[in-house]
């Protein structure tokens, strides 16, 4: 839960500081005030000449200069705080959508996710950089010129607290309502970051489908919401700094009126007290006006606020890692004992799956569309943890490993693997040691046969790919990633049908690689090709989420009937 006043106690030092430089600043403020009246009291009325009042113009000067250099600390010190905070937070998000689990990742909008992590954090910058440091002075620096105003005119200080008062009670009315708005605004950001974010990545498909025209519509239709909404938020602005100036500008006006009445016509003041409070009350008034128009941001950035406590309470289910390390050298066998998984109530789920996967061994998971085929990849790869049930890892829980030790032993390549804008040579290097020569990149690039059509580019490894790996094709894609596995050497290598939609050219060298990669990793696949499935030295074949069977493929074709309606079906025949 994000709690502003609660991070803002976390940084007492800050708090401190601007403490004392609220302080001072008063001190500042009403020997200011003092030293400008004596001046023209004493040139105006007392005829005094200007060496008289030397001492008293020196004195002014550095009380300005004290003031300026006050004021500026303590809004350094509120950015400092807001900087601080800000950087928590982002780090505190960026920790949570890293160890979401992938279904979870997969959830949502990534332009969303962007706007929470830079758009609705920076909203609450002008909470700890603006509103706390006023609300820190206009606490103690109107006290402060009130006690002075008591001590000089009792009549004064009456008034001003009659008055005063009706600048929080407005500040309140008005701020509720910029919180309301404030949210609305930020969920109108959101969508409109979210939808123009996908829109940009889906461009060319939108384009080929004909549906660019009305996508631009809702990417309009969402800018102007966002418009109409701060528009929204600066009306009330408007209406905030309205209604401060009107009642700041009415209690001078009744201070002036009794103040001439009691130098005029009662001559019970002199101009000297007459004038302090002429210079001290708008001073007072000031500092409340400025804190109208900070509690007004702060109001907003408590919206921001209530965004970014909803999103770091969503709650998920975490992998718990241990401690243990896993030997290189060590062959790894992987078991599956009651395991289940499911995406949440009445959502699919994966039931009482019993497995063994043995060292080198190549396996293969069939099924149906839906069956769960890459459910049970993903709970192998470790991406997300069994709701039920064990995974043991030479018989011990994988949760009892550290997490960098599991990821370091396994290589996960998907349909379509992600690539990163940079070159062909950091792109497959990334999948590998932190420290891999451009010679071993080479021939792991050279063993994924991908090296010719590298070779063949003008700039070779240091060519340079798009983000997505927009130049590439699904084959290329596929091949930087097997390069990607190589590189690395591990001993568990997981892959999501990777031959799906590749030409049978590109498949026989994916082929190839695959049977390089298993001569020293076990090889699990999720397969449809018959002859991918055949090859394997273990099938496990599921349906709706249930193992129906595990055996080779003659195993299977001889006693599981699903199984040879679906070979027969893969071969062009019709099944008994």
């Amino acid at each position: 839960m994000v709690g502003l006043k609660e991070l803002a106690l976390e940084q007492k030092r800050k708090l401190v500081l601007l403490v004392i430089f609220a302080v001072t600043t008063a001190a500042a403020i009403i020997v200011q005030s003092y030293l400008l009246v004596s001046v023209v009291d004493r040139i105006f009325l007392k005829d005094a000449i200007f060496s008289d009042v030397l001492p008293l113009l020196i004195g002014l000067f550095f009380a300005f200069l004290a003031r300026t250099v006050l004021q500026f600390l303590s809004g350094r010190t509120g950015v400092k705080m807001a900087s601080q905070v800000k950087g928590n937070l982002r780090k505190l998000l960026l920790n949570k959508f890293s160890k979401n689990t992938t279904q979870s990742s997969l959830q949502g909008q990534s332009g969303k996710k962007v706007s929470v992590m830079m758009d609705t954090v920076d909203e609450i910058d002008s909470y700890f950089s603006e509103y706390i440091p006023q609300v820190i002075q206009a606490t103690i620096i109107p006290l402060l010129i009130l006690v002075v105003i008591f001590t000089q005119h009792f009549t004064t200080g009456l008034i001003i607290m009659i008055t005063a008062p009706f600048i929080p009670v407005f500040m309140m009315i008005i701020g509720f309502k910029t919180k309301d708005k404030s949210e609305e605004q930020m969920d109108k950001m959101a969508a409109f970051s979210g939808g123009f974010l996908d829109t940009l990545q889906g461009l060319t498909t939108l384009k080929l489908l004909g549906r660019s025209k009305e996508q631009k519509e809702k990417i309009r239709k969402s800018s102007l919401d966002f418009r109409d909404a701060t528009m929204e938020v600066l009306k009330v602005a408007f209406q905030n700094s309205l209604v401060l100036e009107f009642i700041s500008m009415l209690s001078m006006g009744v201070i002036a009126l009794e103040l001439a009445l009691s130098l005029i016509v009662f001559e019970n003041i002199t101009f000297l007290t007459a004038f302090y409070m002429l210079v001290l009350a708008p001073e007072f008034y000031t500092k409340l006006k400025d804190l109208g128009s900070a509690f007004h941001t702060g109001r907003g950035s408590m919206g921001a606020a209530k965004k970014l406590a909803a999103e770091l309470s969503e709650t998920d289910n975490p992998i718990v890692w241990g401690t243990d390390s896993l030997e290189r050298v060590v062959p790894l066998a992987i078991e599956l004992r009651n395991a289940g998984f499911t995406y949440g109530e009445d959502a699919f789920a994966l039931k009482n799956i019993q497995l063994a996967i043995g060292p080198n061994e190549q396996v293969a998971i069939v099924g149906k569309t839906g069956a769960g085929k890459s459910t049970l990849l993903n709970v192998i790869a470790g991406l997300v943890s069994v709701s039920e049930g064990e995974m043991l890892i030479n018989g011990k829980p994988r949760s009892t490993f550290k997490e960098k030790d599991w990821f370091d032993r396994l290589s996960y390549i998907s349909q379509n693997p992600y690539l990163f804008s940079g070159t062909i040579a950091e792109n497959i290097a990334i999948g590998g040691r932190l420290n891999a020569t451009r010679i071993e990149i080479i021939e792991a690039a050279e063993k994924a046969g991908i090296s010719d059509l590298v070779n063949s580019l003008e700039h070779g490894y240091d060519t340079p790919i798009g983000e997505g790996g927009r130049d590439l094709s699904g084959g290329e894609k596929q091949r930087i990633a097997i390069a990607r596995a190589f590189l690395k050497s591990p001993s568990i290598i997981l892959f999501d049908e990777p031959t799906t939609g590749l030409d049978l050219q590109t498949e026989k060298i994916l082929q190839a690689s695959i049977r390089k990669l298993s001569k020293n990793s076990a090889v699990i696949t999720v397969a449809h090709r018959l002859h991918t499935i055949k090859n394997a030295d273990k099938i496990i074949f599921l349906d709706n989420g249930e193992l129906l069977a595990t055996g080779t493929h003659e195993e299977l074709l001889e006693s599981v009937e699903p199984y040879r309606t679906m070979v027969s079906v893969q071969q062009g025949g019709i099944a008994n």
